[in-house]
């Protein structure tokens, strides 16, 4: 992330003493273990520079959330941005040492990328999910709750991995997979009856102010944040100077974008500024404009198999205006007074110098276009933005000008960057800037006469453009297998909080001369959707709208149709042992909790909104962080892979029932 400065920050001290470690190592090899050693004391320093930085937030946290002092609160809020700037440096360098990426990049030839706008991380303190749930095992669901320690286990795995994901793919997918087991919690532990009752602590990814609530909803909302942040941080490490790596970086920030769209459709009431309207309305504005920078670096590119079938100087200048023009709008929501409190001020700074970088990579070629055209030396040069011919000289004036105010806006988007500096060893877009100066330059000297005495022509703003507009793309959270933890309490349509039912049997069936006298339909779990009066199985006890959890002894909560009438009609004249369950009164229809299963457990209406109090006030859950109701598009809820044989859907009415 690309924040402000310290001016006390001591990562010019330790990066200098980090570049002195693996040299008086004795007896080995003199190439490979001394660099094993460098690395070794850089991560040792960098493990030590983050636990001191986790040390003063630890400290600045406690301050803030007991002073009620105004002044000392907003001095505190500064101290915790600095923190979380900090942190998010020791990251990324740990992340580099990690995968070996140690050596400074060069600033040589044309192969630079101008530095993206990456995301950091929402960070979380750790979570204890086994007494809650075990207790609402127990007591809900009538079982041993002591008898799912391997899912808890497993649970507070995947919490813990998602802490630190990897900065790949396969990060992404721990994320995604983790979302959808929350929507399954959601859908089996939640209900307005029923609270897990556990305080989730997240800490605001930007300003490092910490936040928390008593409710999953927060915790989901938290996790699709970082799923859009880690598609920054993987679309700005992509190697942008081939076609392949600039797509993969276009589909990373669309990715962003789609994610940070859904949380800003479908949460509302956040309590930390990071995931505010406004805030979130900026994001998605910012990953749009390096989406869109993406498609320009492609287009850029040279073609390797027809160079002469890629894009003119006309159409890349009209592209770069088109990513000005992007930065431009990106900048106007910043300039808002709720965007202005949760973004840092090096944003403004880089976005700024961006869009003049690209407003005058859009005059530099609108200038090629007019001087180095074939058609230019004929004074053939018609066509947009030209309605009549233009004779050579009046292309060299032209094209002239536009590398006059080329080289303004070069210079500009250096002095707006020296307004903040970067907290980088290597500043690559100082370096990316001035090189596309001093290329103009060179270009202006070439057209600059001596005996030229006209004036230098005014053009007009490079008019904006473009072949390709990025698409908003949600993340692809049903692409990513993920199996109910808790799939041994039952299926989701009848065995969750939002559900009574009461445990009947065994019960003993026989068969009579017209079979068992029920009808059964419908698939994990079956239902008895009729009972013939005076049958045996009405003498028995069972009721129509009782589903069958146990046959024999034998668990079937999961069975199918076919392989429950399969073992009835396997049944002599001994009879059969069923359990069943009947849903009690006021539970809520099958179909109505399927619909229900990718959302949060209330909507705005049923939750009464009111403004919220501050998150530091009391511990209770802020109940104005739910779901909107209104405007929102289908989250589409995880739906269990087919061959973990886990299924949310009510009994198919497509599946005929069959009388025994």
């Amino acid at each position: 992330m690309i924040l402000e400065e310290r001016a006390d920050s001591p990562g010019g001290e330790d990066s200098a003493r980090l570049q002195v470690a693996g040299n008086d190592s004795e007896g080995c090899d003199l190439v490979t273990e001394p660099q094993h050693g460098h690395l070794q004391y850089r991560r040792a320093r960098v493990h030590q520079l983050i636990d001191k930085e986790l040390r003063m937030r630890t400290g600045a946290e406690n301050l803030y959330r007991a002073t009620t002092n105004s002044q000392v609160r907003e001095t505190v809020a500064l101290e915790l941005s600095y923190v979380n700037a900090s942190l998010q440096l020791l990251k990324e360098e740990l992340e580099e040492l990690d995968v070996g990426c140690v050596d400074a990049p060069q600033l040589e030839g044309d192969g630079i990328s101008i530095p993206m706008i990456p995301l950091g991380l929402k960070e979380t303190k750790e979570l204890d999910w086994s007494t809650p749930l075990k207790e609402l095992i127990s007591s809900h669901f009538g079982e041993d709750g002591a008898s799912y320690e391997a899912e808890l286990k497993e649970l507070e795995a995947q919490r813990q991995a998602i802490r630190m994901p990897s900065r790949d793919q396969a990060g992404l997918e721990l994320l995604l997979a983790y979302y959808q087991q929350l929507c399954f919690l959601e859908a089996r532990f939640c209900s307005p009856a029923h609270s897990l009752r556990l305080l989730f602590h997240w800490y605001d990814s930007i300003t490092g102010i910490p936040a928390q609530q008593r409710s999953l909803a927060f915790e989901k909302g938290s996790v699709l944040f970082n799923i859009g942040a880690l598609c920054t941080q993987i679309g700005a490490r992509q190697d942008r100077s081939c076609a392949q790596g600039a797509r993969r970086a276009m589909e990373a920030f669309q990715q962003a974008a789609g994610a940070f769209s859904l949380l800003q459709e479908n949460f509302s009431h956040a309590p930390s500024l990071d995931m505010s309207p406004a805030s979130l309305q900026v994001l998605q504005r910012l990953m749009a404009a390096q989406a869109q920078e993406c498609i320009f670096e492609g287009l850029s590119l040279p073609a390797p198999a027809a160079p002469h079938d890629g894009p003119t100087q006309l159409h890349l200048a009209q592209e770069a205006a088109q990513v000005a023009a992007e930065y431009d709008l990106v900048h106007q929501a910043l300039a808002d007074p709720p965007a202005q409190d949760c973004v840092p001020r090096s944003w403004v700074a880089l976005v700024q110098t961006k869009a003049q970088y690209f407003r005058a990579l859009a005059h530099f070629h609108m200038a090629v276009a007019l001087c180095d055209s074939p058609a230019s030396s004929t004074g053939q040069v018609v066509g947009p933005p030209w309605t009549v011919q233009l004779q050579p000289e009046e292309c060299r004036r032209r094209g002239k000008a536009h590398l006059r105010r080329a080289i303004l806006a070069q210079e500009e988007a250096l002095r707006l960057h020296g307004l903040c500096p970067v907290p980088r060893q290597v500043d690559l877009l100082q370096a990316v800037v001035a090189r596309a100066l001093r290329r103009s330059l060179a270009k202006y000297s070439e057209l600059d006469h001596e005996d030229d005495f006209f004036e230098v022509a005014e053009v007009p703003d490079v008019q904006p453009k473009t072949l390709q507009k990025p698409q908003v793309q949600a993340p692809s959270i049903s692409q990513v297998d993920a199996f109910d933890i808790f799939h041994r309490l039952g299926p989701l349509s009848v065995f969750s909080a939002k559900n009574r039912w009461r445990l009947v049997g065994p019960v003993h069936v026989t068969r009579g001369d017209g079979g068992f006298g029920f009808t059964l339909r419908g698939d994990a779990p079956v239902l008895i959707a009729a009972v013939v009066p005076g049958g045996q199985a009405a003498a028995a006890g069972l009721k129509e709208g009782d589903y069958v959890v146990s046959l024999n002894g034998q668990p079937c909560r999961w069975w199918k149709h076919a392989e429950v009438v399969a073992q009835l009609q396997s049944v002599g004249d001994e009879g059969v042992q069923l359990g069943v369950v009947t849903v009690l009164p006021g539970s809520e229809p099958p179909s109505m909790m399927d619909r229900r299963l990718g959302g949060l457990q209330r909507s705005q209406k049923e939750c009464a909104h009111t403004k919220p109090a501050p998150h530091w006030a009391s511990p209770r859950p802020l109940l104005g962080w739910s779901r909107k109701t209104k405007g929102s598009k289908a989250t589409g809820g995880p739906q269990p892979h087919p061959s973990s044989g886990t299924t949310t859907r009510a009994p198919d009415p497509c599946v005929p029932p069959l009388t025994l």
